[in-house]
């Protein structure tokens, strides 16, 4: 899947582990990088480094958090919410070859499962939903 996403997303500099970063942000900005690392279950480094890519890429920025300013939220600029359509139409098109001949029970089944999964991994306190 990683390399059909990579293909998909290509055209926009994005590549398949920034992605994720890129809808988390859009779908809860603001939000600080450490929520960013513990809502996916990824390390920080991790996420430090598809952050700068995508703010390289000017679709993300981030600024000193008012309340506290040890940490920075981090926004989607203008470019970024343009491309977040695009993106999911992308991700659209993959998750639609993904799909094909499995019913949507089996589906959601397999989704739960790699969220059992990921978690096990993830040694994380709390189920992901």
């Amino acid at each position: 899947m990683q390399v059909l996403i990579s293909k998909e997303l290509e055209p926009y500099r994005i590549g398949a582990g920034q992605y994720i970063f890129l809808m988390a942000i859009a779908s809860r900005q603001p939000v600080t990088q450490k929520a960013l690392s513990e809502q996916l279950l990824i390390d920080k480094t991790t996420t430090a480094k598809a952050i700068a890519k995508l703010e390289v890429e000017g679709y993300v920025r981030r600024e000193v958090d008012p309340a506290d300013n040890r940490y920075h939220l981090l926004y989607l600029t203008d470019s970024g919410r343009k491309v977040v359509p695009k993106v999911q139409e992308a991700l659209g098109r993959v998750k639609s070859k993904t799909r094909k001949g499995i019913t949507d029970e089996k589906y959601d089944l397999l989704l739960s499962l790699l969220k059992i999964v990921l978690y096990n991994l993830s040694e994380q306190g709390e189920m992901p939903e």
